[in-house]
């Protein structure tokens, strides 16, 4: 079964809430790519949609755009997700996980595109 840590963040507010989520609603994710939305009643924001911007997998690789698929690929980088040039025209060959969420993907980063009626603290209020 498939389990997500999902960092919602509000651009309203500028919070994140991260958020457990597993079982049929972590299947609500599978599939979907970087930049795809999906029904916020998976985390628990009903009325809400949220954009998938990215998250990475087990062994914390990140999950980059403009790497197809959801397995593993080495890439050179000259900067970006995944790496940071320490001098100009430094490239690095990094191991990255593609852009689309799988069994492997451990956190998932969204981002609220669509509020609902009630707010976000409220919806979220940890216990």
């Amino acid at each position: 079964m498939a389990e997500f840590t999902v960092a919602v963040s509000n651009p309203e507010d500028g919070m994140t809430y991260q958020v457990d989520v597993s079982d049929q609603d972590a299947n609500r994710f599978i599939g979907k790519e970087i930049g795809e939305d999906v029904d916020g009643s998976a985390v628990g924001l009903s009325g809400y949609t949220l954009e998938i911007t990215g998250g990475s997998d087990d062994a914390g690789r990140p999950m980059r755009e403009d790497v197809l698929g959801p397995d593993l690929k080495n890439v050179l980088l000259k900067g970006g997700t995944g790496y940071k040039p320490q001098t100009d025209g430094e490239r690095k060959r990094v191991t990255v996980r593609g852009r689309e969420v799988s069994d492997n993907t451990r956190q998932i980063n969204a981002k609220i595109t669509a509020s609902g009626d009630e707010s976000v603290a409220d919806l979220l209020a940890e216990e």
